[in-house]
């Protein structure tokens, strides 16, 4: 057993020092680690689960795996993970339970979408009158005739009060700083034919039809298009198309397509898919409309500012002529 306990712990340790593991690595990880944790003790199934809860890089079911574990180990794991999307959160606090449910609670960057969930459960729980429901059996503990147990009902309530007040105040504050990616109210979004105009000008190379359709898609003038473009270092282009919504595979391929050296490795992980990670979707959605904002500005002064034909032939004339041709006018 403590053999198995050493390999378990140094095929966890091995995993967190990559900082970008590989596909293959993944895929190793994933097939080791259930085996080695089954055959290991529970103290090392403790420590293992401490370990890779601050790990960034745990593949996704090898996070779902961890989060169904009995409370005792799970809890630090769903408590702080960066690995659970919001999926794998709501699953797991439907199917686990109250235990599970509140060590998810105790997140620092819960979202609105758990939290509805987990209200939304506390509720339901709250109405079923199954057998071995913890709602159920407190309300039948509350109604005991027992002396002991009645003293304990009101502070239970006041805590089930205070805790709905916290999760309201989570929601309230989580929907005005966080809103949802899949909000875009007021953003340009690009559209399925637009994407695939990109993808295949971005394909062929074709730099002067890619600047077209860009443009086309942000509604902004080609020189905006042009401007973006012409940062060698992809990071303008990959600000643009995470602010349009664009997905993140058709975007990585665009982006090594027009710039060769996204497309390098580094520690098992392309520079396009670090840039990518890097970039924030509000704050590119922000930046894009600052920048369609300046270009409308910029755009309408230029045609303020264009030569009229009467104008055009003025120029054109010897200063007495442009003498006589304003007295003329």
């Amino acid at each position: 057993m403590r053999r198995k306990d050493v390999v378990l712990m140094a095929t966890v340790t091995s995993f967190e020092e990559l900082d970008h593991p590989g596909k293959s690595e993944l895929r190793q990880f994933a097939e080791l680690f259930a085996p080695l944790f089954e055959a290991s003790s529970e103290e090392a199934r403790r420590q293992a689960v401490a370990a890779l809860s601050r790990s960034q890089n745990v593949p996704s079911a090898v996070a779902f795996f961890i989060a169904c574990q009995p409370i005792a180990i799970a809890a630090p794991f769903l408590s702080a993970s960066p690995c659970l999307d919001d999926e794998t959160l709501i699953a797991i606090a439907r199917t686990q339970g109250v235990e599970h449910a509140r060590a998810i609670v105790r997140r620092d960057n819960i979202s609105p979408a758990v939290v509805d969930a987990l209200v939304g459960l506390r509720h339901s729980r709250a109405s079923t009158k199954s057998i071995g429901d913890p709602a159920t059996k407190l309300q039948s503990q509350t109604d005991a005739p027992a002396p002991e147990t009645a003293p304990a009902a009101a502070p239970a309530d006041e805590r089930l009060a205070r805790e709905e007040a916290l999760r309201s105040t989570i929601k309230h504050l989580a929907r005005q700083q966080s809103p949802s990616l899949d909000d875009r109210l007021g953003l340009r979004t690009i559209s399925p034919v637009q994407e695939a105009l990109l993808v295949r000008f971005a394909r062929a190379r074709e730099a002067d039809a890619f600047a077209t359709t860009l443009a086309d898609t942000l509604s902004a003038s080609r020189w905006l298009a042009e401007r973006i473009m012409l940062d060698i270092s992809g990071h303008q282009l990959g600000t643009t198309l995470k602010g349009i919504g664009m997905p993140e595979r058709e975007a990585l391929f665009v982006l090594e397509r027009l710039y060769n050296h996204l497309s390098e490795e580094i520690g098992g992980t392309t520079r396009s898919t670090i840039l990518w990670e890097q970039l924030d979707d509000n704050e590119c959605g922000r930046r894009v409309e600052a920048w369609r904002r300046a270009d409308r500005y910029t755009y309408a002064d230029r045609e303020t500012l264009k030569p009229t034909a009467e104008t055009k032939s003025a120029q054109g004339t010897t200063p007495a002529e442009r003498v006589s041709f304003r007295r003329a006018r």
